[in-house]
């Protein structure tokens, strides 16, 4: 079994939309709301969409065992000294072996270069993966946002912090 952290490339794009389709259901599967679920994933996580987001640089790295994409991560600058995660997920099967934690190095690698000295991600509220894994690498929360989904859904997103002031 051979890990290695790379850019994605356009031939990648169907395991990632894969990889978060599933990712997106676990973090909101207390949701009632159907069509609300499936909207959301043929709109973020097409193939189209997904190809434009590696050509633009959103989806930073993937990661590989052997030729099989595993998990995805994506993220920019969104000020001048200020990163943000814009998606993070991993392929189930391959959860709790350090794997994530090498694609946020590298995002957060790429970013310290870039400038940042603060890092930005939104986690969606009983999120049993992403809360303890962001927690655990320092980040704290910082606020809330309340969507409605049509009905009665509630969506929370938490806003999680951290500085990358020991990381530069």
């Amino acid at each position: 079994m051979s890990l290695t952290i790379q850019k994605p490339e356009l031939n990648h794009a169907e395991a990632i939309s894969e990889i978060c389709s599933k990712g997106w259901l676990q973090t909101v599967k207390y949701l009632s709301n159907e069509d609300f679920k499936q909207d959301n994933i043929d709109y973020w996580y097409n193939i189209d969409k997904i190809q434009s987001d590696i050509k633009s640089g959103a989806y930073t790295h993937v990661a590989m065992i052997d030729s099989k994409v595993v998990g995805v991560i994506g993220g920019g600058m969104t000020g001048v000294n200020t990163s943000e995660i814009f998606v993070f997920y991993m392929n189930p099967d391959f959860r709790y072996q350090g794997i994530g934690k090498k694609l946020l190095q590298a995002l957060t690698s790429e970013q310290v270069n870039q400038g940042a000295i603060e890092q930005w991600v939104s986690v969606q509220d009983r999120n049993p993966y992403g809360i303890p894994f962001y927690e655990s690498r320092g980040f704290v929360p910082r606020n809330r946002k309340v969507v409605y989904t049509e009905g009665d859904d509630q969506l929370v997103s938490i806003r999680y912090w951290r500085s990358l002031k020991s990381f530069v």
